[in-house]
């Protein structure tokens, strides 16, 4: 028997996975919450201090996320479950860094809005309302798909992913995109 195939049998940490379904709801609200605040309430820098350096690093951090997520797959399929743990902790990591520099970012700074007169509008606007949605919406299945994972649940893992997965790799690339769509018009 391989050592993927003894892998696939440890067994399920349940108590452990009850209280990470717990959190994963408690995590989605905050950050749902959080992000929603942000649009409304904006907190004053210091004088002299500008995170406008931020949306290029927040779009590199989505370069790298779905970099990990692609090369976690690849480790997946050659049943190498040590580098699919580093690729997704990876990811996982990243994200974190990215969603605490795109609040950071836009609790202190106004946003730079598309131009109406130009060019490729619609389709920006395309790319921005789906990204936005599908993140959203699949914070908590990435989060419960993880948990999955990290509690010997595989097969549950293996349902979520097999969704979950897309649906991240979308939001990692359309971040970027929506990035250099905006990137001629941040002043």
């Amino acid at each position: 028997m391989s050592s993927f195939q003894d892998y696939l049998k440890r067994p399920s940490k349940d108590a452990l996975a009850a209280r990470l379904k717990v959190l994963t709801w408690v995590l989605t609200t905050v950050v749902l919450l959080l992000v929603g605040v942000m649009r409304r309430v904006k907190i004053s820098l210091p004088e002299g201090v500008d995170l406008m350096f931020l949306p290029p690093v927040h779009a590199l951090l989505n370069t790298l996320v779905a970099v990990c997520l692609v090369l976690a797959v690849l480790a997946i399929k050659r049943k190498n479950i040590t580098q699919h743990k580093l690729f997704i902790n990876t990811a996982m990591g990243l994200s974190v860094a990215f969603l605490v520099c795109y609040v950071a970012y836009h609790i202190t700074t106004e946003e730079t809005r598309y131009p109406e007169c130009a060019d490729w509008r619609g389709l920006y606007f395309f790319f921005l309302i789906t990204h936005i949605i599908l993140a959203a919406v699949s914070l908590p299945f990435i989060l419960m798909t993880w948990a999955s994972g990290i509690t010997n649940r595989f097969s549950k893992h293996k349902k979520l992913a097999k969704w979950v997965f897309p649906l991240w790799l979308y939001v990692a690339v359309t971040g970027p995109i929506c990035y250099l769509m905006l990137r001629p018009y941040y002043p």
